[in-house]
C-alpha cells in the first residue's frame, strides 16, 4: 500500500535517509568490537562510537546520493516503484539539495574518520576513501554497482568484510585475524540478502530501466538459491567464528535461528506481490541485526 500522502520536509528527510537500512552499518561494527574483545581482550568505547558514527554517514551518504542518482537516470518512476516511495522522484526534495546532502555526509565521514586514522594509520585511511568511494559509486558513475549483477558482492564486501575487518583492526592495535574475515563474511550474507529480496522485488522494473541486477540476469529461481544459500551460511559461519574463538557449547546459540531462516527462505518462495517482499525485506534485516546480537553476546559472555 503506498502513502497516501506528503510526508512533509522532515519526513521527506527521513524517507530519504532510508533508516530501516542503518542497522547494517551498525552490526559490524558491534562484530568486530565483539570479536577483537573474544581473541585479545581490547576494547575502546570511543573507537567503537566513532566507528559507528562514520559508518552510519557513510550510509546515509550512500542512500541519499542513490535517491537523487536513481531519479535523474529515470529509474525510479513513482508511478510504477513497487517499494517505498524515494523523496526526490516524488518531488519532496530539489535533486541538488539531496546531493549537497549526500556530499556532507560522506565528507563529514571522513573528517570525523580522522580520529580513527590517528588510531589505525594509513590502512584505515585508505579503506575509509574506498568505503566512501564506493559508497558514490554504487549507484553513481558511468557504471553504477547497482546497476550490475555484483551488488551483492558489494555489500558483502563493504557491509561484511571491511566493516568488520575495519573495526577488529582498529580495536586490535592493529592486527587482522582469519576469525575477524570469518565473522566479517557472516555479517556481510543478511545485509546481502536484503539486496537480493529487494532486486527481485524489483525485477520487471530493473529490466525495463536497463538494470542487469542478479534476477534480471539469472532469474527469480536462481535468486531464491542465493538468497536461501545466504541465509543459511551466514548461521554456520557465525557458529563457526564463535567455535573458533574458543565459544564450545555456546557457539550453538547462534544455530538457534536456523528455524527463523528455513521460514524466511520459504517465504520468498511464496512471495509474489510487492507487500510480500516488502514485509520479507524488513524482516530479513531484522535476522541479520538479530544474528549480530547473538553472535557478539555469545563471544563476549564467553570472554569475560
Amino acid at each position: 500500500m503506498r502513502e497516501p500522502a506528503e510526508p512533509g520536509k522532515l519526513g521527506a528527510w527521513i524517507l530519504a535517509a532510508r533508516p530501516k537500512t542503518l542497522p547494517v552499518a551498525v552490526v559490524p561494527v558491534v562484530v568486530g568490537s565483539a570479536i577483537a574483545f573474544a581473541e585479545t581482550t581490547m576494547f575502546s568505547m570511543s573507537v567503537a562510537v566513532i566507528a559507528m558514527l562514520c559508518a552510519l554517514l557513510i550510509q546515509i551518504g550512500t542512500n541519499l546520493h542513490n535517491d537523487v542518482s536513481d531519479f535523474e537516470r529515470g529509474a525510479d518512476d513513482p508511478a510504477t516503484r513497487l517499494g517505498p516511495r524515494r523523496a526526490t522522484a516524488e518531488g519532496w526534495l530539489q535533486p541538488a539539495v539531496v546531493s549537497r546532502a549526500a556530499a556532507v555526509s560522506f565528507a563529514s565521514a571522513f573528517f570525523i574518520g580522522l580520529y580513527l586514522v590517528a588510531i589505525g594509520g594509513w590502512p584505515i585511511l585508505l579503506l575509509g576513501i574506498i568505503s566512501i568511494t564506493a559508497g558514490y559509486a554504487y549507484s553513481g558513475g558511468p557504471r553504477p554497482i547497482a546497476y550490475t549483477c555484483f551488488g551483492e558482492a558489494f555489500v558483502l564486501a563493504f557491509f561484511g568484510l571491511a566493516a568488520v575487518g575495519g573495526t577488529y583492526y582498529l580495536q586490535a592495535s592493529g592486527l587482522l585475524t582469519g576469525a575477524a574475515m570469518l565473522g566479517g563474511i557472516a555479517i556481510g550474507l543478511p545485509a546481502a540478502a536484503v539486496l537480493v529480496v529487494n532486486n527481485t522485488r524489483d525485477l520487471d522494473e530493473d529490466r525495463c530501466a536497463g538494470r542487469r541486477t542478479f534476477p534480471v540476469v539469472f532469474g527469480k529461481s536462481a535468486s531464491r538459491i542465493e538468497y536461501a544459500g545466504f541465509m543459511f551460511a551466514s548461521l554456520l559461519l557465525a557458529w563457526a567464528t564463535a567455535w573458533r574463538l574458543g565459544a564450545g557449547a555456546w557457539a550453538a546459540v547462534c544455530l538457534v535461528m536456523l528455524p527463523w531462516a528455513y521460514r524466511l527462505c520459504r517465504r520468498f518462495r511464496m512471495a509474489s506481490d510487492p507487500n510480500d517482499f516488502n514485509e520479507l525485506l524488513a524482516a530479513t534485516a531484522r535476522f541479520g541485526l538479530s544474528l549480530g546480537a547473538v553472535l557478539a553476546f555469545v563471544l563476549v559472555v564467553t570472554n569475560r
